[in-house]
């Protein structure tokens, strides 16, 4: 394709209010993050009234910050891509909403795009050598899926979590431990100073789903683990701890990883998700792959979670596919890969 393609990509569907400017899939002009940290801490986690309400009055904003930063103006812009889920679906109302009134007063094409797809494509923009087809392992707050990438858009999904996401157990634990929100970087934080050895938590196994996940085990086990000690009055060591929980959830999204890379003698292997940013499970897996002789890609931490660069690189993809959404694009809070 001849012609520059300049996406306008818009996220809002968790507590990130972002826009990036993106041309041609990898080339990032700008990528504007309004994060709401800080007003969620105050709650121990999102909550999703006030997540929507953060978004109706920062987009504008973001979307005015990204255009300036990359130097353009709406009419420099071929398409709008927008989150439409999966997410808290009144977050993602706000993004969508916002898309298309752009889209119909300006007339400019719409693609909606499934929010798990940006998470895969933001490592297009970390390695632009990369092409499908190959493995993805995508860990978030609020996913865990085990996918092969068979072409820009094409995805088949070998396992999924059924019950907790990686992401969703580590906050919990956090939380449990008086650690706080967000559990994620908290817990990677404390793990560092503990041995990852000192305390047995289990591994998950999902009968013979070879690929699926589960997590909520494996929290159970922490849980009761904390009782136990505070009946028997002994003070816990929270990095131990960490450490230890932390080695058990990396345990299992590598040894199903490397497994279904080693039957499908597929080569290449990404990282991608809020949870990509683990130095352990990046560190993990980047070891297990070297090993075997595997690429291994892993964004850098400010493209693992959620932002808009990733939302404009899924979008050009579908653009050039010829994807369009119309004005009665909805958002869809359980939308499956």
């Amino acid at each position: 394709m001849s012609k520059d393609i300049t996406i306008l990509g818009i996220e809002s569907s968790c507590d990130e209010t972002a826009a990036a400017v993106v041309v041609n899939g990898r080339n990032v002009l700008s990528n504007e993050i309004s994060s709401q940290i800080d007003i969620h801490t105050l709650y121990g986690g999102v909550v999703p009234e006030i997540a929507s309400r953060k978004h109706t009055e920062r987009v504008n904003q973001v979307i005015r910050k990204a255009l300036e930063t990359a130097d353009r103006t709406l009419d420099d812009i071929d398409a709008i891509a927008v989150t439409y889920g999966p997410g808290l679906v009144g977050a993602l109302l706000i993004g969508v909403a916002e898309a298309k009134a752009i889209s119909w007063a300006r007339n400019i094409p719409l693609i909606g795009v499934h929010h798990i797809e940006g998470h895969i494509s933001a490592n297009y923009i970390a390695a632009p050598e990369l092409e499908p087809p190959f493995l993805c392992l995508v860990v978030s707050g609020g996913h865990t899926h085990l996918v092969i990438v068979k072409d820009y858009g094409e995805y088949e999904v070998l396992g999924r979590t059924l019950d907790d996401a990686a992401g969703e157990a580590f906050d919990k634990v956090a939380r449990a431990v008086g650690l706080g929100y967000p559990g994620g970087p908290k817990i990677d934080r404390a793990a560092r100073e503990g041995d990852p050895h000192a305390i047995t938590f289990p591994r998950g196994k999902v009968g013979e789903s070879r690929y699926d996940f589960s997590f909520s085990g494996l929290k159970s086990a922490v849980l009761n683990y904390l009782n136990s000690e505070k009946m028997q009055g002994r003070e816990v060591n929270v990095p131990d701890l960490a450490a230890s929980f932390q080695q058990s959830v990396v345990d299992v999204l590598l040894t199903h990883a490397m497994d279904a890379a080693d039957t499908l003698g597929i080569r290449k292997f990404a990282l991608a998700g809020g949870v990509a940013s683990n130095s352990a499970l990046r560190a993990a897996m980047k070891e297990a792959c070297d090993k075997r002789g595997i690429t291994f890609y892993c964004p850098p931490p400010i493209l693992c979670t959620d932002n808009a660069a990733m939302i404009g690189c899924a979008g050009y993809y579908d653009y050039i596919k010829g994807k369009r959404s119309g004005l009665d694009l909805n958002a869809i809070p359980n939308l499956m890969l």
